[in-house]
């Protein structure tokens, strides 16, 4: 047994290194092709549909407005109800053919079941899902006096995105189409302040990097991660507090 163990200790390298040095030049290759391509043929949107969360302020209202601009069909979710009237009167005026609101909460279940199925039942098809809506708080981890906390972090985050991407597969397979995943590079990078929102975010990449490989080709994945966006939640000052301490934990 000790024998085996031993030549299989010796061979296990040799034919590992083998296999990527026959195999790996042609993955390189064929996976830069795929990008050359992806260059060269961006994916017109005039009437497709897209559904895209948090749309009521900040990246994911600015995606409205271009998607609407390319002449897609929008469903917008958000919180605030009044505040997406507005976003969708100016998709409207942009160039989308119809734009439906729906008021709703990501880390609610029967909500994101919801606006997947009335998108569907107004537009009868699903082609785009852009998980945008999330929250943050800067607060040490050890400030939290409840655990419990964090939930609405988490919630939001990553399994709000779970949930509806959930619903949403099985019609964007009948469309060959897309989910598009709104990230952090806080997920790849610890932040002070941040532990909660960067596990939240580390959680979601991993997640949909899993999903890219399950899903294809039927469904696409595309992870975004979008630097400092600038909106109404945007604190200045505890921004710069950050900061601050990213630069001097290193």
């Amino acid at each position: 047994m000790d024998l085996n163990n031993k030549i299989f200790n010796i061979l296990l390298p040799i034919v590992t290194v083998s296999f990527l040095l026959v195999f790996m030049p042609f993955s390189i290759f064929f996976k830069l092709l795929q990008f050359i391509r992806g260059c060269k043929e961006s994916e017109k949107v005039n009437g497709k549909v897209v559904i895209i969360t948090g749309s009521s302020s900040g990246i994911g209202e600015h995606l409205a407005y271009e998607y609407a601009r390319r002449g897609a069909y929008l469903t917008l979710v958000a919180r605030r109800e009044d505040r997406l009237q507005v976003v969708a009167d100016r998709c409207r005026k942009l160039g989308s053919p119809d734009v439906a609101v729906v008021r709703g909460d990501v880390s609610v279940i029967k909500d994101c079941k919801r606006f997947v199925q009335e998108t569907i039942s107004r537009f009868g098809r699903l082609d785009h899902l852009v998980n945008n809506a999330g929250i943050a708080e800067a607060k040490f981890f050890e400030d939290y006096s409840e655990i419990s906390d964090v939930l609405p972090i988490v919630n939001t985050n990553f399994w709000g995105p779970v949930y509806a991407t959930h619903f949403a597969i099985p019609h964007l397979k009948k469309t060959k189409g897309k989910i598009i995943a709104v990230a952090s590079p806080a997920g790849w990078s610890g932040v002070p302040r941040m532990s909660i929102y960067a596990a939240s975010k580390a959680a979601m990449i991993n997640f949909y990097e899993t999903l890219r490989i399950e899903l294809h080709p039927e469904v696409g994945v595309t992870i975004v991660f979008p630097g400092l966006i600038e909106n109404g939640n945007t604190n200045p000052d505890l921004l710069a507090e950050v900061f601050y301490y990213h630069h001097f934990s290193f």
